[in-house]
């Protein structure tokens, strides 16, 4: 098992906060234009589809900068093929 650098430790738990709220603010995104659909003016569908589809995008970028940290951070020897219990 590889150990992370304070500093790398800290970026993850960054990383990791970012998501999780950015995906508070989606699904809150998301419930508000499924509801706008039979309640709403077509103007106003579209200003909630497009404000869910802007904080989807900035949650989807976070996704992804946290698998490439997550790439860039995993054990060598995993990355290897190694196995704890080869024979």
């Amino acid at each position: 098992m590889k150990l992370l650098s304070r500093r790398a430790l800290d970026q993850l738990g960054t990383l990791q906060a970012t998501v999780q709220e950015l995906a508070a603010h989606r699904n809150i995104a998301l419930r508000m234009f499924m509801a706008s659909r039979n309640t709403t003016t077509p103007v106003a569908q579209r200003e909630f589809w497009l404000e869910f589809a802007w904080i989807d995008q900035e949650y989807r970028i976070a996704v992804r900068k946290l698998a490439h940290f997550c790439t860039e951070h995993r054990d060598i020897r995993a990355a290897a093929g190694w196995r704890p219990n080869a024979i």
